[in-house]
């Protein structure tokens, strides 16, 4: 147990390096989850009248690892839409450890429902398990490709590669990202952890995921993407 508390301090302070650097240099993509464990998909409890849902289809840092239910960077912007007026269900799909493989594998019963719009935030556990760009890039395209077959818009969301895969593969996994939100035409969040990663006062222990402090951060930034598009979604006052 101690080694792998171990590897994800060490991943952690690599991801914040890493994330500094980009911030520095661009305001670009983002950091990383580990562990698994396979579940349904969780909607909001006892929602009438709903406009639809809001699919959040991520990993740990979507599923909100270590924090409570209700902290949770999704479960946060479920407020934000009620407080808003916007009546819409939100469904946190994120599992922790997962890659972009694992999300393109459990897509089809993630948009079970009346599904309006799909947040796609994937790809930090590819990066820290050092697979192929390519791979990233080619999952990401065909869950942006069935989204866009069930006429569902899409938030994707980037990431930032750790550091220790060299700069060639940091560039890679970068513009992937960039490049599917331009040939997909989609809403993009280049990364959702600005501002977040590598801030000691707004992450966990394990330097990768935000505390609470920093989960408000992030439902903001996805809030100020995701907002324009609630009004052509229908959405309606109280």
């Amino acid at each position: 147990m101690r080694p792998v508390v171990l590897s994800l301090t060490v991943a952690g302070l690599l991801f914040g390096a890493a994330c500094r650097d980009a911030s520095k240099a661009a305001n670009d993509s983002a950091p990383a989850a580990p562990v698994l464990s396979e579940r349904r998909p969780e909607a909001a409890e006892g929602r009438r009248e709903s406009n639809g849902r809001i699919v959040f289809l991520g990993d740990s840092l979507t599923a909100g690892l270590g924090l409570a239910a209700d902290a949770s960077y999704p479960a946060r912007l479920q407020r934000r839409l009620d407080e808003e007026g916007y009546r819409y269900e939100v469904v946190n799909a994120g599992v922790s450890g997962d890659t972009s493989a694992g999300g393109l594998r459990r897509l089809d019963w993630s948009l079970e429902g009346d599904v309006r719009i799909l947040v796609v935030a994937l790809g930090a556990n590819d990066g820290l398990r050092g697979l192929p760009p390519e791979e990233l890039k080619k999952n990401l395209a065909a869950i942006l490709d069935r989204a866009a077959a069930r006429g569902i818009p899409v938030v994707l969301a980037g990431m930032e590669a750790p550091p220790n895969n060299g700069p060639e593969y940091t560039r890679q996994f970068r513009a992937a990202y960039a490049d599917l939100a331009k040939i997909h035409t989609v809403r993009f969040v280049p990364f959702l952890l600005q501002g977040v990663a590598g801030l000691a006062e707004l992450n966990q222990a394990d330097g990768i995921h935000p505390n609470a402090r920093g989960a408000q951060l992030v439902a903001d930034r996805v809030w100020s993407t995701l907002e324009p598009m609630l009004a052509r979604a229908g959405a309606v006052s109280p």
